[in-house]
């Protein structure tokens, strides 16, 4: 892995395919072993986390369904914390095993939030699964059961995570050289 220019920016390697592989896997194995003889259900959070969510899925053996989710949280360039709005939830999640997947948790807010409207709902249990989570931004308190890795608060692009709608592509994650 060599550095790389997105849009404006050079990112240098930060986390390797084979890396981010490895660790999708042994969180595969660590869900299937906590949730055998039931069926969960995923709740995708789009657009970032569709490539783990995908690489996960193709790794659980365990019976299971997929759902696509999309929260808005933002005005202009941060997040306000809140979820202003849920598209897409469209199944009866009411006694359900239901599996969040996100591909990074920065201050944790939206993910608290949305998981108070997905409680109120009913399911069996809410439980997150987070590709890249950033403890030194948490803001709440918020148990993360399935991480893959967790990072310092760099700016990152790659596997799903993209700046300015660019780099989502890349296998590898990089981080931006400042």
């Amino acid at each position: 892995m060599e550095t790389i220019k997105v849009q404006d920016r050079l990112f240098t390697p930060f986390l390797s395919e084979a890396e981010i592989k490895g660790r999708v896997a042994e969180l595969a194995a660590r869900i299937d072993k906590d949730y055998v003889g039931k069926c969960p259900l995923f709740l995708a959070v789009l657009s970032g986390s569709f490539v783990f969510a995908a690489d996960l899925l193709r790794a659980i053996t365990i019976p299971c369904e997929i759902a696509f989710i999309r929260v808005s949280s933002y005005e202009g360039m941060g997040s306000t914390g809140q979820v202003k709005q849920l598209m897409g939830l469209k199944e009866d999640i009411a006694g359900r095993d239901v599996i969040v997947v996100e591909d990074i948790i920065d201050s944790g807010l939206t993910m608290k939030e949305l998981q108070g409207i997905l409680a109120a709902k009913q399911p069996a249990s809410v439980r997150l699964a987070s590709l890249l989570v950033k403890p030194g931004n948490m803001k709440v308190d918020l148990d993360i059961p399935y991480r893959c890795f967790d990072i310092p608060n760099d700016f990152i692009v790659g596997y799903g995570l993209d700046y300015d709608g660019q780099g989502r592509n890349l296998p590898a994650i990089y981080k931006v050289v400042e």
